[in-house]
C-alpha cells in the first residue's frame, strides 16, 4: 500500500525574490511542483493552502502532475554558401548521370557556376530569406551584364534550383523560390556547325599541315589528328586516348574504347582518306602498339584545351586566310573538334549511308542530330555531296566542279599518301 500523501513548502531565497514550491508524495512517487515568485504574489501561507489543497486531491486520486509543454527550439537557417558549399561536395561523391561522382569535367562546371555567378549574389543570404523576387532580380541583373548567353544562365539557374530543393528537402525552407519553367529565359537553339565542303576541308586539312611544317616536334601530328577528327567522328577525348594497337589499317578499323557512354564503345570503319593520312603519319614513327596515336614528346596524353587553341584554332585561322586570297567564302563560325564530328556524319551521308549505320558510326544513342545532318545533307542540290564523295575515296574532286579552290589544297589525294607526307 502507498505511503500517505506528505509534503512541505519549499522556498528558495537566494535570488532577491523568493521563489515558492511544493515537494509532496504522490501515488508513491516524490512529486515537485514550482508555484512562483513573492512579486507574482506567492506567500509562505498561500503556499500551504495549495499544498494542501494537492494533497486533498491526491488522497481523493484525482491529482495529475502537470504536463510540461515541450517548446521545440527553432532551426538555425544555413546561409546559401553554407548549405551550397556542403551540397557541392555531395555532387563529388554522388552526382552525375551514373550517381558515382561527377567527372573533372563535371566539378569545373559547376564550381564555375557557383563560385563565379550564385555566391556572389546569394552567399550571405540564409536559405529562408532567398524570394522569388530575389531570383529574378539575378537573372535580369545575369542578362544586363551581357556576359553570359540565356543557355548559360539558365545552367546557373538550373544548379540554384536543385540546391534549394534539397533545402525544401531537408525542411529548411517550406518552398523554392527558384522553381519552375517561368524562372528559365528563351535559349536560342545551340549553334551546331560542321564542314560539309570539299574546299573547306582541304583548306583546314592543308592549314594544319602548314602547322606541322613549322613545328620542332611531333611533325605530321596535327594533320592526321584534324583528318582522325573529320573522317573517322572521333570525340577529341577518344582521339586523345587512342592508342596505336586499336588503329588496324590493315582491315581498316579503329576501335575505340575510351567513350563517354556504352553506345560510345565503337568499331569505327576507316574511310580510304584517312587510312592515307594515318598511313603517312604512322610511317615517321616509331611507336609501339600501347604508344598514344596523338600523345606529347614524352608519350603522355595532350590536353583536349591544348588541341582547340594551339592546333584547331591556329589551323581555322590559317585556313581562312588562305581562303580570302582564292575568294572562296570562309570556314564556319564556332568550329570545335565537335564540329569535326558532326562533319564526319555528313561525309557518311554523301556516301549514301543510312541513319541508323550513322548513328552507330558515331555511338549516338539518340537519332535527333544525326537525322538533322542527314535532311540537311540529302536537301543539297549543289554538288557538293559528289565533291565530298570523291574527297573520302581519295579521287581527284578538282575537276568535279570545283573551279573556285586553287593552289596546294587542289591536288589529288594519293592512294599511296607520297604527295602529302611531302607536304607534312
Amino acid at each position: 500500500m502507498p505511503r500517505p500523501a506528505t509534503g512541505q513548502v519549499i522556498v528558495d531565497e537566494r535570488r532577491r525574490s523568493p521563489s515558492y514550491g511544493l515537494r509532496f508524495r504522490a501515488y508513491g512517487r516524490r512529486e515537485y511542483v514550482a508555484l512562483g515568485t513573492a512579486e507574482e504574489g506567492w506567500t509562505r501561507a498561500r503556499a500551504q493552502v495549495e499544498l494542501e489543497n494537492i494533497l486533498a486531491d491526491v488522497r481523493r486520486g484525482i491529482w495529475q502532475p502537470s504536463v510540461a509543454e515541450v517548446v521545440q527550439a527553432p532551426r538555425e537557417i544555413p546561409t546559401f554558401h553554407a548549405f551550397a558549399s556542403e551540397w557541392f561536395e555531395r555532387q563529388k561523391v554522388e552526382g552525375g548521370r551514373s550517381g558515382k561522382g561527377l567527372a573533372p569535367k563535371g566539378r569545373d562546371d559547376l564550381e564555375w557556376r557557383l563560385s563565379n555567378h550564385l555566391l556572389p549574389v546569394f552567399a550571405s543570404r540564409r536559405l529562408d530569406q532567398i524570394t522569388v523576387q530575389d531570383v529574378d532580380r539575378y537573372r535580369l541583373g545575369k542578362v544586363r551584364e551581357g556576359k553570359l548567353g540565356a543557355t548559360s544562365i539558365n545552367k546557373t539557374l538550373t544548379t540554384l534550383a536543385a540546391i534549394l530543393e534539397d533545402a525544401v528537402e531537408y525542411e529548411l525552407i517550406g518552398r523554392n523560390p527558384a522553381r519552375g519553367r517561368r524562372r528559365r529565359l528563351p535559349a536560342a537553339p545551340p549553334r551546331r556547325s560542321w564542314l560539309d565542303r570539299a574546299d573547306h576541308i582541304f583548306a583546314l586539312l592543308d592549314a594544319a599541315g602548314a602547322l606541322d611544317g613549322n613545328a620542332r616536334v611531333r611533325k605530321g601530328q596535327r594533320r592526321a589528328l584534324i583528318a582522325t577528327l573529320t573522317f573517322a567522328g572521333l570525340r577529341i577525348g577518344e582521339a586523345l586516348s587512342l592508342c596505336w594497337r586499336d588503329v588496324d589499317l590493315a582491315r581498316g578499323t579503329i576501335t575505340v574504347r575510351a567513350a563517354k557512354t556504352d553506345a560510345g564503345v565503337r568499331t569505327v570503319n576507316v574511310l580510304p582518306v584517312l587510312r592515307d593520312e594515318l598511313g603517312a603519319y604512322r610511317a615517321r614513327l616509331n611507336a609501339t602498339p600501347d604508344a598514344l596515336v596523338f600523345g606529347t614528346t614524352t608519350g603522355k596524353r595532350q590536353g583536349a584545351t591544348n588541341v582547340r587553341r594551339r592546333i584547331l584554332a591556329l589551323a581555322v585561322e590559317n585556313a581562312n586566310k588562305q581562303l580570302v586570297t582564292d575568294e572562296v567564302e570562309p570556314l564556319p563560325e564556332h568550329l570545335t573538334p565537335h564540329s569535326l564530328r558532326r562533319t564526319f556524319a555528313s561525309l557518311l551521308f554523301a556516301l549514301g549511308e543510312a541513319p541508323p549505320y550513322v548513328m552507330a558510326q558515331m555511338g549516338h544513342t539518340t537519332p535527333n542530330l544525326t537525322l538533322a545532318i542527314y535532311a540537311r545533307q540529302m536537301d543539297r542540290r549543289d554538288g557538293e555531296p559528289e565533291r565530298l564523295k570523291a574527297l573520302i575515296e581519295g579521287r581527284e574532286w578538282a575537276a568535279m566542279g570545283s573551279s573556285t579552290h586553287s593552289g596546294a589544297s587542289a591536288v589529288a589525294v594519293s592512294a599511296a599518301g607520297d604527295d602529302r607526307e611531302s607536304a607534312l
